[in-house]
């Protein structure tokens, strides 16, 4: 038997061998890499993982005596994240990079960059630190609109059956990241006058509300990830 455990979920491979012991300890090895190249070349599991042959860490696949088994433990958070990046920076504007290169992942209120370290139960979050996030979502500069809700949508259908993600709105915390929260200077003061002065020019409302008022920290949008 040969257990392909991801991190978070699980599955198991049974083979029927036939042979000498020799002969299906070498057949249920060359299965167990067959397998681990399978899943992680189609994406289903990361490339970072343990390897634990008749329970002993780090020992080779061809060492594996029946009746004992082969695990793999992966470890999924880079390829969730990388995924959720991806879907993130490609529904964004490219001209400068300046945006698209501004998406922090948070963990326990501290920048990750290192997503290979971040524990299984670990609840992570995504934004963008750019004090123009919000208005990117919105439309509001035409570019950009939703991106956060629509990488939602494509991480839950690829990987819906263990991590759940959820586009929202974050009050974020000062000093977690430098420039963070953004400080409102009367942007979108400005913006409701205008639209009351010439209502014909502008197609969204600007509804009262503290956090889009002068003085006040923005609400970012951003991606919450967690584990089923």
């Amino acid at each position: 038997m040969v257990t392909v455990r991801p991190e978070y979920f699980e599955r198991e491979l049974k083979v029927a061998l036939q042979g000498s012991f020799e002969e299906m300890n070498a057949e249920l090895a060359a299965f167990a890499k067959s397998e681990l190249h399978r899943v992680i070349s189609e994406g289903i599991a990361s490339p970072i993982y343990d390897r634990y042959v008749n329970g002993v860490m780090g020992a080779p696949e061809e060492s594996v005596r029946i009746p004992n088994g082969i695990l793999y433990t992966f470890s999924n958070w880079p390829l969730v994240i990388n995924a959720a990046l991806e879907e993130l920076r490609k529904r964004v504007p490219r001209k400068t990079g300046r945006y698209a290169s501004s998406f922090t992942v948070l963990v326990n209120e501290r920048p990750v960059t290192d997503f290979g370290t971040i524990p299984a139960n670990a609840e992570v979050i995504i934004f963008n630190l750019q004090p123009y996030t919000r208005k990117m979502e919105s439309g509001g500069n035409g570019t950009g609109k939703r991106h956060f809700d629509l990488a939602e949508l494509a991480v839950n259908r690829r990987f819906g059956d263990a991590f759940r993600a959820q586009a929202t709105y974050l009050n974020m915390s000062g000093g977690v990241v430098p420039g963070v929260p953004y400080i409102l200077k009367g942007e979108y003061a400005r913006l409701r006058r205008a639209r009351l002065a010439n209502p014909a020019r502008f197609s969204r409302s600007f509804p009262k509300r503290k956090d889009m008022e002068p003085g006040q920290p923005i609400t970012y949008p951003a991606m919450i990830i967690n584990v089923l």
